[in-house]
């Protein structure tokens, strides 16, 4: 007995004298716990293109809102139910803390830049490269909040993200808007584009910091022409500050460059080909509008359909699908071959929408170098380029009346021009098509089947149902400073 007490001792005393590197002896040195910030970065990136590029409406129905596709058999969403799949949700938690396996984008890239900034860099290009990675992360949050804020409304900023604050309040979009061009200019001037910064952690840009440079004048331009009727003094300065070190041509587009092989796909194909279902055909909306135009576009972007009603006389077509009803898969036209490929690349910003951007900035009288025809016409010219027609297709189809702009302008107005032909390019960049249609009214979209008037088409997502019931005051407080948490209440900027 006497001994087993003695051993007991050295047993405890030996225990004691290791607790010192008890820690190191529990820790996996091959599964780390703590991620480090750069592949946190990388997978910001790719979430937030996987939500942009999908059409599982789940997380993503804008290019049905868009009236680019309607459904083929199950049309609630089309018909602006946002309800029964509380997609608002899963949207707002795509964006924040996180959806599925993944984590929100904001959650990973605030995580990132807590990780980045705690790096203790040992050389001058080190310093210069974290300092980098800093502002392009901030860059990347600018970019999805503006993205909240155009799908809802006020929503949380200066609280949101903090794990001791499960209640957030929601701040004003106005006010969001204005910090995140603030955030911008921050970012412009302290990016360094002799230094390095990701490299091959980034996705989009593979860490080249002009690249990233052009990128935040483009998202300057961004913010600062959606705020073109709700503070016009700011808008104007803000596009005009950034016009010219913005893209410069298609070949710095911000893109998401998606592999052959799953997880790494495009989530087009995963939703339209690996899925096995049919469960999306063009719209008549668009449909129409580009058959009205003889546009070029149209085989870039759908098959044709046989229409004949004699047997075995073939009579091909572009024929969309009655925007809001049930469209049979194999009565409609189909999106082109283009989309189906795996690696049809996410699209975040183009050079595209920049030129209508400035299109419009200079139908305005805005100062930004060249006239809203130009700028058209380069919008246009680039998007049938980058989807693979040419530009004798480009130069002919911009000869015409209806498409020229001087001739379609005294027909109608700018809005009307600039805003259809916007919305074309904006094809399958659903929100943005959506967003212009928004801001400038054009196109005329159809009316689904469950709304009567032209003014019953949503503007805006209403709030996720857990905000409503987990942060109830919060979220009246919020209801009531937009107008109403409603379908239809237009949001700050949206002011026709």
């Amino acid at each position: 007995m006497k001994n087993r007490y003695w051993l007991l001792l050295v047993v405890i005393a030996l225990l004691a004298s290791c607790t010192d590197k008890f820690e190191e002896y529990n820790t996996d040195t091959k599964n780390p716990s703590e991620v480090p910030g750069e592949p946190l970065f990388s997978n910001a990136e790719k979430t937030l293109s996987d939500q942009i590029s999908s059409t599982n409406v789940n997380n993503n129905v804008w290019k049905l809102w868009a009236q680019y596709w309607t459904e083929t058999t199950y049309t609630d969403e089309a018909n602006y139910d946002i309800v029964n799949r509380t997609i608002a949700d899963w949207t707002f938690n795509y964006y924040y803390t996180g959806a599925v396996a993944n984590d929100g984008v904001l959650s990973d890239l605030k995580r990132a830049k807590e990780l980045i900034s705690a790096q203790t860099p040992a050389t001058d290009p080190e310093k210069v490269a974290q300092q980098n990675k800093l502002y392009i992360i901030d860059l990347l949050q600018v970019y999805s909040y503006q993205r909240l804020v155009d799908i809802f409304g006020d929503v949380p900023y200066t609280e949101a993200l903090d794990i001791n604050n499960i209640h957030p309040k929601y701040d004003d979009g106005m006010t969001i808007y204005k910090d995140l061009i603030t955030r911008v200019d921050a970012d412009i001037a302290g990016l360094d584009d002799t230094g390095d910064s990701f490299g091959s952690a980034d996705l989009y840009y593979n860490g080249d910091v002009s690249a990233w440079k052009k990128f935040a004048y483009t998202l300057k331009v961004k913010l600062g022409i959606t705020l073109a009727d709700a503070d016009p003094t700011l808008a104007q300065s803000t596009v005009e500050s950034a016009y010219d070190k913005a893209f410069t041509s298609s070949d710095d587009d911000c893109l998401m460059p998606y592999l052959t092989n799953t997880p790494n796909t495009n989530t087009l194909y995963e939703d339209l080909v690996l899925s096995g279902r049919h469960d999306f055909v063009p719209a008549n909306t668009v449909v129409d509008i580009m058959n009205n135009l003889q546009d070029p576009r149209l085989p870039l972007y759908f098959t044709q359909v046989d229409t004949s009603t004699e047997t075995g006389v073939e009579k091909l077509a572009y024929l969309g699908g009655s925007y809001g009803e049930s469209s049979p898969f194999d009565n409609y036209s189909h999106v082109s071959d283009k989309l189906l490929q795996p690696t049809f690349p996410g699209l975040i910003m183009t050079y595209t929408e920049l030129q209508f951007y400035l299109a419009e900035a200079a139908a305005r009288n805005w100062n930004v170098g060249k006239t809203a025809a130009e700028y058209y016409d380069e919008g246009i010219k680039s998007s049938i380029m980058w989807w693979g027609g040419t530009e004798a297709e480009a130069n002919a189809y911009l000869a015409k009346p209806e498409v020229d702009y001087a001739t379609a302008v005294n027909a109608t107005s700018w809005k009307q021009v600039i805003g259809t032909q916007s919305w074309i390019a904006s094809y399958t960049r659903g929100l943005n098509g959506y967003t212009t249609w928004r801001r400038l009214d054009y196109p005329i979209f159809n009316l689904a089947p469950t709304i009567d008037s032209y003014d019953q088409i949503p503007v805006r997502f209403t709030y996720p149902i857990n905000e409503q019931t987990l942060n109830a005051d919060n979220y009246a407080a919020a209801s009531s400073a937009i107008g109403g948490d409603l379908l239809t209440t237009k949001l700050f900027w949206d002011k026709y």
